[in-house]
C-alpha cells in the first residue's frame, strides 16, 4: 500500500477514492495519513458529492414512520431501520428535511439535530425556546420547519415558523416567530419580516395534508403552499436561505384551474402538482429556478395510470437512464412510472413499514460540527423500543402537530 501511495499521483487517487461509497471511503482512511487527509479535505469532501449528484450513486430512499428506514436506491429490495441520535430520548423522531447527505430531526421545537447516517456524525441544535406573544389572549400554536443550505454562505441552515392563533375565535389576533439555525456558527437568531399573508398557511388541515408544513428545498429556497385566501388562489411561497427573505414563485400560465396544489422536488429542480379532484395529477418541473418560462409539464398520472383510486401523488427521484421516475402513493405505495409506455409498476421493498413518507438521501462525507457517535452502540432492545413507542404515542402526537390546545 505504501507503493501504491508513492506510485500513484495525488490526482489518479482522487479520481479513485471519490468514485467508492462512504463507508469504504470511511475504512480507507487507516490506509495512510495521506488518504485519510485526502479523504477528509473539503475539496475532495465536495468532489465526492457531486459524483455522487451527478452520477446518481451513493443514493438510498429514505421510508419515515414511527422508526425511519432506509433502501439502497438502486435495487429497492430491503429497508433497514435507522437510529437517529434522538431515538433514544422519545423512541419517535421526525425527519423534516434532507440536504447533501444530512438528515434533519426533531422531538419538539427546542429537541432538534442535524445528523450524517452515513458517517453518524450528529449535531445537536442548541435549545431555542419559543416564545409565546404576551398578554392575556390563550393561544395555540402551529410549527413550520424547513432545512437546506445556503449556497451564498456554503451554510446549512434550519427555519422554524410559529404562529399563535387565539382559540376564542378572535381572527384578528396574529403574531408569528421566525427564527433560523446556521450550523457555521450553530446558532439561532431572529427574523423580523414575516410577511401578514402568510398566517393562512397556519390551519391543522394544512398541516395534515402538507406533511406538516415541512419547507421543499430547490433552488437555494424553501417552499411552501399558501392556500387559496380572499381575492387569491394558491400560491408558491418561498423562503430564500441566501437573502432570508420572503417571495412568491411565479406559477406556469397555461395550468388549468380547480386543482388542489401540492409541491415536490426531483433532482433539485422544483416541482408542481396539480391534483384534479383524485382523478389525475398533472406534473409540471420548473428546469431553470426563478424563471417562470421555464415550467414544463412532465407528466400526467390519473386513476387508470396506477389501476386504483388515489388521493395523493408525490414524485421522488428518476432512474438512472431517467427513462422512469419513482412515484409515492398515498403513503403507503411506490410506483416506477415509465414516461416512454405511460404505465407504472408496483415496487415493493422488504421490510418497508405498511404506511410511510419518503425522501431521497445521497451518502456523503459532509462534516458536522461536533464528534460523531456510532449508533450502534446506542441501540435499544427491540421490546423496550416498542414499549417506549406505546408510552409516548399520544404525547408524540400532540407535539407532533405542534398544537398547544
Amino acid at each position: 500500500m505504501s507503493k501504491l501511495n508513492r506510485d500513484f499521483p495525488s490526482d489518479v487517487i482522487t479520481d479513485i477514492l471519490c468514485q467508492l461509497p462512504v463507508k469504504t471511503l470511511l475504512r480507507f482512511r487507516c490506509v495512510s495519513k495521506r488518504w485519510r487527509s485526502q479523504i477528509d479535505s473539503p475539496d475532495f469532501v465536495q468532489l465526492h458529492l457531486g459524483r455522487s449528484l451527478a452520477t446518481k450513486s451513493n443514493l438510498s430512499l429514505i421510508l419515515k414512520k414511527w422508526y425511519l428506514y432506509s433502501a439502497d436506491f438502486d435495487s429497492l429490495h430491503t429497508a433497514n431501520e435507522l437510529y437517529p441520535p434522538l431515538n433514544v430520548i422519545w423512541g419517535l423522531t421526525e425527519v423534516f428535511g434532507s440536504c447533501n447527505g444530512l438528515l434533519a430531526l426533531c422531538n419538539s421545537e427546542e429537541d432538534m439535530a442535524l445528523w450524517n447516517p452515513s458517517t453518524r456524525k450528529y449535531q445537536r441544535l442548541p435549545v431555542m425556546l419559543v416564545e409565546p406573544p404576551s398578554g392575556d389572549v390563550r393561544p395555540r400554536r402551529f410549527t413550520f420547519y424547513g432545512f437546506g443550505r445556503d449556497p451564498i454562505s456554503d451554510d446549512y441552515k434550519v427555519v422554524r415558523m410559529v404562529q399563535f392563533v387565539s382559540q376564542d375565535g378572535d381572527d384578528g389576533f396574529f403574531s408569528s416567530e421566525l427564527k433560523v439555525y446556521s450550523l457555521k456558527t450553530n446558532s439561532w437568531r431572529g427574523i423580523k419580516d414575516f410577511p401578514y399573508y402568510l398566517r393562512f398557511m397556519f390551519q391543522l388541515g394544512y398541516l395534515l395534508f402538507y406533511r406538516r408544513g415541512y419547507g421543499v428545498l430547490a433552488g437555494g429556497a424553501l417552499h411552501w403552499v399558501l392556500p387559496r385566501g380572499f381575492g387569491w388562489d394558491c400560491q408558491i411561497v418561498a423562503f430564500d436561505l441566501g437573502v432570508e427573505e420572503f417571495r412568491i414563485v411565479p406559477q406556469p400560465d397555461n395550468v388549468d384551474q380547480g386543482f388542489e396544489m401540492d409541491l415536490a422536488v426531483v433532482e433539485g429542480c422544483l416541482c408542481l402538482l396539480c391534483n384534479y379532484e383524485n382523478d389525475y395529477v398533472d406534473v409540471w418541473v420548473m428546469k431553470e429556478y426563478g424563471l417562470k418560462e421555464s415550467w414544463t409539464k412532465l407528466f400526467t398520472v390519473s386513476q387508470s395510470t396506477l389501476n386504483r383510486a388515489f388521493g395523493h401523488v408525490m414524485p421522488l427521484a428518476y432512474s438512472k437512464s431517467r427513462e422512469k421516475v419513482l412515484l409515492e402513493v398515498d403513503r403507503d405505495k411506490l410506483f416506477w412510472y415509465d414516461f416512454r409506455r405511460r404505465r407504472a409498476k408496483r415496487v415493493r421493498i422488504e421490510g418497508a413499514p405498511n404506511s410511510f413518507s419518503s425522501d431521497i438521501y445521497v451518502g456523503s462525507l459532509v462534516p458536522l460540527g461536533v464528534g460523531g457517535v456510532d449508533r450502534e452502540a446506542l441501540k435499544l432492545p427491540q421490546e423496550e423500543r416498542k414499549k417506549s413507542n406505546s408510552k409516548h404515542m399520544d404525547k408524540f402526537l400532540s407535539k407532533g402537530f405542534k398544537l398547544t390546545l
